[in-house]
């Protein structure tokens, strides 16, 4: 019944612009006259109108899987625009990960979760031990798992290093056990009495060669930030590392 309608309407518009052209005085010249339903002159035959169909758009169904369901509502609203075809706004332009991240060797710190490289440099600033361990314990534990991950067979005679090593059961614990003696800066909040004097503490200006051996391992980019889930995927990639520098700088 829609094209009816429609055909009635035209017709009555037509009839209105006879009556219309038929009140024009004869000395007016009639310029182009069109026919109301396509615009065309009306000495050319009218074409015939084409019905509309009322038949909904085809829309692809999926299934079950999470594809692109058919909307009832959208019935002759036109295709959906690229936004339409999303599964989410939550997942749009993000990397979907099913859980949280995590691993071997991953704790949790001021600054987030991480893991701690662990390493030991000789006089040159090259390599000599290198380990992984949990971001949440303190150096001070971590020490003597570095020495026993050492490349060589001797352990060293002599090691330095920051304010976070200042202890004294630590000290104790190298000495007797690996004959090593550890030179640390005492902290401004030490209570107990002090252990090393200024001519032990020369030897601490040499420390910033084992900040070097880290910035050596910085420039590998897959060192910079872990991926790898298990620990002995990740510490295999820093030995290949300490490997590459050794050959690069021995």
């Amino acid at each position: 019944m829609e094209p009816v309608r429609a055909l009635d309407s035209i017709s009555s518009t037509t009839a209105r612009w006879q009556r219309t052209s038929s009140a024009t005085p004869k000395g007016c010249a009639q310029r182009n006259p069109l026919d109301s339903s396509y615009g065309s002159a009306l000495e050319r035959s009218p074409a015939a109108l084409s019905p509309l169909s009322d038949l909904p758009s085809l829309v692809s169904d999926l299934g079950p899987a999470g594809g692109i369901q058919a909307d009832p509502d959208r019935t002759g609203r036109g295709p959906l625009s690229a936004r339409g075809h999303r599964y989410s706004r939550n997942l749009y332009r993000w990397k979907f990960h099913p859980c949280k991240k995590r691993g071997h060797f991953v704790g949790a710190t001021k600054r987030g979760k991480g893991t701690k490289i662990m390493a030991i440099a000789d006089a040159s600033g090259l390599p000599v031990a290198i380990d992984i361990q949990s971001a949440s314990p303190h150096e001070v534990k971590l020490v003597e798992s570095t020495i026993e991950s050492r490349f060589v067979s001797q352990p060293p005679d002599l090691m330095i290093g920051d304010k976070a090593y200042d202890s004294d059961p630590l000290d104790q614990r190298l000495r007797q056990r690996y004959g090593t003696e550890l030179i640390a800066p005492h902290k401004a909040n030490r209570k107990k009495p002090k252990t090393q004097d200024g001519r032990v503490l020369r030897r601490y200006q040499r420390r910033w060669k084992v900040e070097r051996l880290f910035s050596w391992l910085q420039n590998f980019r897959r060192l910079t930030t872990r991926w790898e889930y298990h620990a002995d995927n990740f510490l295999g990639m820093l030995q290949l590392g300490c490997v590459l520098i050794l050959l690069r700088y021995s």
